[in-house]
């Protein structure tokens, strides 16, 4: 991934890129048979690295990050006038990723959430793209792995004939996860967050009208107000007030982090 597209929204450093750019950076990798960790955050996912600087370090070792949160995406455009005229939703990242698998013949491999999500979500799939190949599935543990089950899980996605993983155990876990097996599996690995569970019918995605105008959290807020509100009520006036800092230049955000002393294998 080139530099030229890293820029630094609080000490992360997130690619400008649009779906067409960083759909294309992955099939091509995954023609190719190369490592490419993707994964796409919003305003949850940036303050995971302000907070923890062995996270910021995870994230700042993945080869793309893209602006999947509306107020990332205005903050590259302030900061660094990308221009770019819209986020790159997780989401929709993985419907587009695997339109151009199904038209490559490049099998997938789904990894994380519950056996019933899975099934629908293959289902689901399956209907929208007929000639999408997926190599095989697996849910996650929800919990902590052994060496030896890392050494497991990543032989059989290798073994699978997947070219393309794509992580759904939500952030900040799918960024670990992507972090600690990405040399293992040598493929494109891309976290795409609560994406298994919108495409499998799981979980009411926001209207599009909310979506464009970075309400999102809100309607997911109203849906799962007990899980959520610590995320949005805490972190999102934390993420505007640090990120004035930063447009102010009264603060600046290092990117370097701190190199994680040991693996925490989320699973």
């Amino acid at each position: 991934m080139s530099d030229k597209t890293k820029h630094s929204v609080l000490g992360v450093m997130v690619d400008s890129l649009d779906y067409h750019s960083a759909t294309t950076q992955i099939i091509e990798a995954a023609k190719a048979g190369q490592r490419l960790s993707v994964t796409a955050l919003a305003v949850h996912g940036i303050m995971c690295g302000v907070l923890d600087p062995e996270q910021k370090f995870r994230l700042n070792h993945l080869d793309i990050i893209v602006p999947d949160g509306q107020p990332v995406r205005w903050a590259l455009n302030l900061l660094y006038r990308t221009r770019l005229s819209d986020r790159v939703y997780g989401p929709n990242l993985m419907l587009k990723v695997c339109e151009r698998a199904a038209e490559e013949g490049l099998p997938i491999y789904l990894f994380g959430s519950k056996s019933s999500v899975l099934q629908r979500l293959k289902r689901n799939l399956m209907t929208k793209f007929p000639n999408l190949r997926i190599a095989g599935m697996q849910p996650s543990q929800f919990r902590r792995l052994s060496p030896v089950e890392k050494s497991a899980i990543a032989a059989e996605i290798r073994e699978s004939g997947a070219r393309i993983v794509f992580v759904g155990i939500g952030c900040p876990r799918q960024e670990v996860w992507a972090y600690e097996f990405q040399d293992a599996i040598g493929m494109p690995l891309i976290a795409v967050g609560a994406a298994f569970a919108f495409h499998a019918g799981e979980v009411l995605q926001a209207p599009t009208w909310m979506q464009k105008l970075g309400l999102e959290w809100l309607f997911r807020l109203s849906v799962e107000p007990s899980r959520l509100w610590r995320r949005y009520v805490l972190l999102n006036p934390l993420y505007l007030f640090l990120l004035t800092l930063q447009v102010s230049k009264l603060a600046r955000f290092k990117s370097e982090g701190r190199r994680p002393t040991t693996e925490l294998l989320y699973g």
